[in-house]
């Protein structure tokens, strides 16, 4: 169901992280965190202008992830994969998969963007001793390379927005429900290691 009124994300960057200079995935990085609390508007706007959550609070605290949870899960979309689209991922996998036809649209990609910055800013307002970090040093074939990362889970970091990527595909997919955003909260919730 598309959201009215919302304003699809348009970086201007490639996002093809492994791909990009060091010095692009610098910019990546700045022009993430100064685009964030506009990010976070869009989405304030999007969530309260849908019936039964006008109010909704984007207060940093666990429990508002269980509606922006729900909010989410009514608003993922699919479109049809075209053919380039799948031979690309058959390309880049080394053994033989099953690739879906279809793909989450460009506002689902977006919200799953905007989401995971609030995420993550619920797990800094509660977890303090969480820092962010962009790892561009070792193999271009770190899953998180360039990427924004929250550290301070021990030995792994959370990459928001590829968190909600992954469960806007477990939305579609009927492997999770809307309340998996709040337990995704409690789950990292307990591997914060204390610095």
């Amino acid at each position: 169901m598309a959201t009215d009124n919302y304003e699809i994300i348009q970086p201007p960057f490639t996002l093809k992280f492994r791909e990009m200079s060091k010095k692009e995935l610098k910019d990546y990085y700045r022009w993430f965190f100064q685009v964030s609390p506009l990010r976070l508007e869009r989405l304030l706007r999007a969530v309260q202008s849908t019936p039964g959550f006008e109010d909704w609070k984007p207060n940093f605290k666990p429990n508002s992830l269980g509606a922006l949870g729900r909010w989410f899960a009514a608003k993922v979309e699919t479109r049809p994969r075209t053919q380039q689209e799948i031979d690309e991922i058959k390309g880049r996998s080394k053994f033989p998969i099953e690739i879906s036809n279809r793909e989450l649209t460009n506002e689902t990609f977006s919200l799953a963007y905007d989401i995971g910055i609030y995420f993550a800013g619920v797990l800094k307002t509660n977890h303090p001793s969480l820092t962010w970090e962009q790892k561009l040093s070792g193999t271009r074939r770190y899953i998180d390379y360039g990427q924004p990362v929250l550290a301070g889970f021990g030995p792994v970091s959370l990459n928001p927005v590829r968190m909600m990527v992954t469960q806007a595909y477990g939305l579609v997919d009927g492997t999770w429900t809307g309340k998996r955003l709040f337990e995704l909260y409690e789950s990292w919730s307990e591997d914060v290691t204390m610095a």
